[in-house]
C-alpha cells in the first residue's frame, strides 16, 4: 500500500481563504483588545486588509499603536494561522469619489466581488466613516492539528 504525503500546511494560504478572523490591537494600558472582523489577505503583496469604523476601539488603538495581529481558523477548527505586522489606516474619506473610498471599493471587490449599488456603497462608506486597515504582514505562523 502506497500513501501519498500531504502537502505541508501553509498558514498564508489559510489567511487568503478566510473571511472571518479575530483582530488583536493593543489598548492604552497594554492589554489586548479583540474584535471579530472580515479580513482579506493579498498573499502576493503580503498585505492584509480589514474595513473598520472610525471611533471604534480597534481604530483608536491602531492610531495610537499601529501594530496588530489577526488570527483565522479553518471551518473545521483544526487549522489556524496568525498574521502580525505594522498597520496603516486609510480614511475616513469625506468624498464618495475620493481615494479613501476607492481603497474601500477595491477591498470589497477583492474580498466579496461586485456590489449591487456602488453609489450607495460609496455613500455609506462616507456616512459610516469607514477606514481601511492595511497590515504589512511581516510574521505568519500557524498549525494544522489533525
Amino acid at each position: 500500500m502506497t500513501t501519498t504525503p500531504s502537502a505541508p500546511f501553509n498558514p498564508r494560504a489559510l489567511l487568503a481563504e478566510s473571511r472571518l478572523g479575530v483582530l488583536a490591537t493593543i489598548k492604552s494600558d497594554g492589554r489586548p483588545q479583540l474584535s471579530p472582523v472580515m479580513p482579506f489577505y493579498d498573499e502576493e503583496a503580503g498585505i492584509l486588509y480589514v474595513s473598520m469604523t472610525e471611533g471604534r476601539a480597534k481604530t483608536a488603538n491602531l492610531r495610537r499603536d499601529p501594530r496588530a495581529a489577526l488570527e483565522v481558523t479553518s471551518p473545521d477548527g483544526w487549522s489556524w494561522a496568525t498574521a502580525e505586522g505594522p498597520v496603516t489606516l486609510i480614511g475616513p474619506g469625506t468624498d464618495p469619489g475620493g481615494r479613501e473610498v476607492e481603497a474601500l471599493v477595491d477591498y470589497y471587490r477583492r474580498a466579496s466581488g461586485e456590489h449591487p449599488d456602488w453609489a450607495e456603497y460609496r455613500a455609506v462608506m462616507v456616512s459610516d466613516r469607514r477606514v481601511l486597515m492595511a497590515m504589512t504582514v511581516d510574521h505568519v505562523y500557524g498549525a494544522k492539528i489533525a
